[in-house]
This record gives C-alpha cells, sequence and structure tokens, in this order.
C-alpha cells in the first residue's frame, strides 16, 4: 500500500477543506452525496468514493489522515451512501451474505459483530442465515443468498471435511471462512492449537496428570485442533490423556456437563478439566458442583474464549481468550482484498491465557 502525505489533499486547511485562509465552501442543502464531500474536502470525488465505498479501480489508496478526513466531512454533513444505486453501477449488489451455525452462541455473536462493523466499513450491507450445522438448512439458506446476489460470503460453520465449502466454491463466488478453518481454504480464525497448548501448559505446571478433555463437536475444526494442542502438549511431556478421557460434546453448557460426567465417571479422580469453550466449562462447572467438588480445589477447570461472563462467575474461570471480534472484522478484509485480485490467506490470531481462581491453585497431589 502507498502512503501519502499532506500534498494528497492539497495542502487543505485542516480545519476547513480548503485552501490555507480561506473557509471551505459549506454542504449544499438536500442530500449530501460524495461530490459534496470532495468539495468539502478539496478532493477528487474519485478518491472520496475510494475511501467511503472500499473500491479501489486500479487507483493508489488514500493515505491514512486523508481517509479519517473523508470519514469526518461524511459524518458532519450526514453521508448515506446509496448502496443500492452504487451496485446497479458496478454491476453489484455490495451484499455480503454471512452464514454461522447459530447467532445463539455468543461466540458467533461477537465474531459476526465483527463482521458487520468491517462489512460496513467497506461499503457493504450484511444477509445473515443460521444453518444450525444442517446440510439442509445450509444448502437452502445458501440458494436464498446467492439468489439476493451477494457479491461475497462469510462461512462461520465450516466441517473440517470441508465438502460443503469445496462445492460451494464452484460457484465462483469470492468467500472466507471465519471460527472454523477447512483445508487451504482462505480463512480467519484463533490460532486454536496454540490456544489449546496454552491451556495445558498452565495445567501442567500446576502439577496435573490425570486430565481430561470436553473436546467439542468432531466436525469443528477449533474444537479439534484445540483438543490437539492441549493433548499433544502432555503427551511429549511423557504424560499422554487417555482417549476415554477426550469427550466430544456440543459447545453449550448442557453439552459441558454431560461430557464431565462421563470423565468424572471414567476416572474419579480427575484433576483437572479443559473445555474447548467457556459456555461447556460453565456446564463443567455446574456438575462439578452437583457431585460435591469444589472447582479450582478439587478439580481445576480452564475454558477457552473468555467470553466477558468468564470472569464474573461466582468462582472465575480460567479461559485462554480469543480474539472473537478480529476474527470477524479481518475476515471482512480478507475478503475484500482478494475481490481486489490480491491473493487468499489463511490468518491465525494469537490467544491469550487468563489465568483465574477455577484454576489457580496449584495441585500437588497428582
Amino acid at each position: 500500500m502507498v502512503l501519502r502525505g499532506a500534498s494528497e489533499v492539497g495542502a487543505a486547511d485542516p480545519g476547513t477543506g480548503g485552501p490555507p485562509g480561506q473557509a471551505g465552501p459549506s454542504a449544499p442543502s438536500g442530500r449530501a452525496t460524495l461530490k459534496t464531500i470532495a468539495e468539502l474536502t478539496g478532493l477528487h470525488v474519485s478518491t472520496v468514493s475510494r475511501v467511503l465505498n472500499g473500491t479501489s479501480s486500479g487507483a493508489r489508496a488514500a493515505s491514512a489522515a486523508t481517509a479519517e478526513r473523508v470519514r469526518q466531512v461524511a459524518r458532519e454533513v450526514g453521508y448515506v451512501p446509496d448502496i443500492q444505486a452504487a451496485g446497479l453501477r458496478r454491476q453489484t449488489s455490495r451484499l455480503l451474505g454471512v452464514m454461522m451455525a447459530r447467532l445463539t452462541d455468543q461466540v458467533l455473536a461477537s465474531i459476526y459483530e465483527g463482521v458487520e462493523r468491517a462489512a460496513t466499513r467497506h461499503g457493504f450491507h450484511t444477509m445473515v442465515s443460521n444453518s444450525w450445522d444442517d446440510p439442509a438448512t445450509r444448502e437452502a439458506h445458501i440458494a436464498m443468498l446467492l439468489s439476493r446476489r451477494v457479491d461475497a460470503m462469510i462461512f462461520g460453520d465450516a466441517h473440517v471435511d470441508g465438502r460443503f465449502v469445496a462445492e460451494f466454491a464452484t460457484h465462483g463466488v469470492p468467500f472466507v471462512l471465519v471460527n472454523r478453518r477447512a483445508g487451504d481454504h482462505p480463512s480467519v480464525t484463533c490460532d486454536d492449537l496454540e490456544g489449546g497448548r496454552l491451556a495445558a501448559e498452565h495445567l501442567h505446571a500446576l502439577g496435573h496428570r490425570r486430565v481430561g478433555v470436553v473436546a467439542g463437536l468432531p466436525y469443528a475444526a477449533n474444537g479439534l485442533d484445540r483438543t490437539s494442542g492441549f493433548t499433544r502438549y502432555f503427551a511429549e511431556r511423557g504424560h499422554p490423556v487417555p482417549g476415554r478421557l477426550v469427550v466430544h460434546a456440543s459447545f453449550d453448557a448442557a453439552g459441558g456437563a454431560l461430557a464431565a460426567a462421563r470423565l468424572l465417571d471414567h476416572e474419579p479422580r480427575l484433576s483437572a478439566i479443559f473445555a474447548v469453550s467457556d459456555f461447556a466449562a460453565i456446564g463443567v462447572l455446574g456438575l462439578l458442583r452437583e457431585r460435591g467438588l469444589r472447582a479450582g480445589q478439587d478439580v481445576a477447570v480452564v475454558g477457552f474464549n473468555d467470553v466477558p461472563i468468564a470472569a464474573q462467575l461466582t468462582i472465575p474461570l480460567s479461559s485462554v481468550r480469543s480474539p472473537m471480534c478480529d476474527v470477524g472484522a479481518q475476515g471482512v478484509d480478507l475478503l475484500v482484498r482478494m475481490m481486489r485480485g490480491e491473493p487468499p490467506e489463511r490468518i491465525m490470531l494469537p490467544p491469550e491465557l487468563r489465568v483465574r481462581e477455577s484454576s489457580a491453585r496449584p495441585y500437588t497431589d497428582a
């Protein structure tokens, strides 16, 4: 990207948008347009359009300072982009289709928030559907979104086998995966392998050796990678986690409770449980309470994602933080770059461990 300096704006007075010493033109009455903003900033209409509509047309990008000035003036004059008219001019809809497994999931809702904010920044509207991880529902909703002439798609519900993603690729519509990876398809996710490793390193350092995993759904790459990073760490240190102590379950509290019950039935002396989602970990905490066990003392618990409620629980939950909103926003950024002709990428954002009471007490009798 070429960075451009103050000369790009014609040495405009930063307070008025006009030449030094002169008052800038006032906004005309009626609906503000790109021409309005161009007059107020002293820029060409095409430069203003590139900033506000996220287009490049082979031209150099505006500098960060210029782009911010354009957006500030747009806000001041109440500019509202005419998405439909712009789409007709370019033979595009300026619509992004978004497919999530279920927006009742707070993690997916946070990712979608990032998607929507970034889409607006790039001049797109979004249309979102829930697939409920059901192939027939997904197929029907994809057909609906394509019938609305979406310019591109964001998928947050990919299965690790990549089958439906490969089928969708035949439509020739650009797409990016978020939340879950699949094969070599373009994606933005948390570095889930590293997140699982961080949880394992923490529990291993506390002295835990009899550990179990609530592993998530067997077709979701994020849960599989978090589990793999965790179990690999223990195996490399001579303490492999037995297969019976890795239980797949849904990412919600009900799934976590059922999985924790199975783990404790297999190994009553279990000293720590890693759940690949915070809501599954909350289910684990509830099951421990039902069985008269104290989280953080009798059994350590670590979750994943660090949703806001994790720190507010009666026993605050240790969790591996994933940058949920950033995953969604960077997914759209990647998609826009691809639509401009740049190569696809697989981006993994770094996780961070947040240690709280559910796993803070050293365990010495393992």
